[in-house]
């Protein structure tokens, strides 16, 4: 078993338990010196480093099993690389895309499917809306 950040459609709960059945939700958790933005063909969410920005999301208790399915969903490693970081003490694993491309703006579906995990997590959707500032003037 191990430690996983999830900070985009991971967040809902129920698309979660359908990846990995059984991964269990801990709490929700802020990481600080990154911020959300959104880029690839689809507008997914990425994570990268920037001082005194962060980056709201939840962690979860994955096993090793649930940890391959994830990185199937996420096309590890061509679109996304492991990073870690501590946590009281435990190693916890989260996603970053590989290339920085262009910010594109996320689908109508995708973007619900946050905001479910926003509600799901009890995250404050104004750092959602903040992290979409960027991407709200382009088309998709």
């Amino acid at each position: 078993m191990q430690y996983y950040f999830a900070y985009g459609s991971n967040l809902h709960h129920a698309q979660m338990k359908r990846r990995c059945p059984k991964c269990r939700y801990i709490k929700k958790h802020i990481l600080n010196g990154y911020q959300l933005t959104f880029r690839s063909k689809y507008g997914a969410c990425d994570i990268e480093k920037k001082t005194g920005k962060k980056v709201y999301g939840a962690l979860y208790v994955i096993s090793k099993c649930a940890e391959k399915r994830l990185d199937i969903y996420e096309e590890y490693p061509t679109l996304y690389k492991k990073i870690y970081f501590s946590y009281r003490g435990n190693k916890v694993m989260t996603y970053t895309m590989v290339r920085k491309t262009k910010l594109v703006p996320p689908t109508e579906r995708y973007l619900n499917i946050v905001k479910q995990g926003y509600k799901d997590c009890k995250l404050n959707i104004k750092s959602l809306q903040i992290a979409l500032q960027p991407v709200a003037h382009l088309q998709r």
